[in-house]
């Protein structure tokens, strides 16, 4: 039970990281990109767009 426990925490920690918003918009645009692509449209240009967004805003509540 231990070692699932210290797996489990170590797989949250590697997802995760230092910032849980990042790992919220990452998780956001893989299901976006598989709904735009389910619809049968071009969904390469949305993971960059949205790495972009979840960047500015990782970084302005920093600041």
């Amino acid at each position: 039970m231990r070692l699932l426990r210290r797996v489990a925490l170590g797989v949250w920690d590697f997802v995760v990281g230092d910032d849980w918003r990042l790992a919220l918009a990452a998780v956001a645009a893989i299901g976006l990109t598989a709904v735009v692509c389910a619809l049968g449209l071009s969904a390469w240009w949305l993971a960059p767009v949205v790495a972009l967004l979840a960047l500015r805003w990782s970084l302005r509540s920093v600041g």
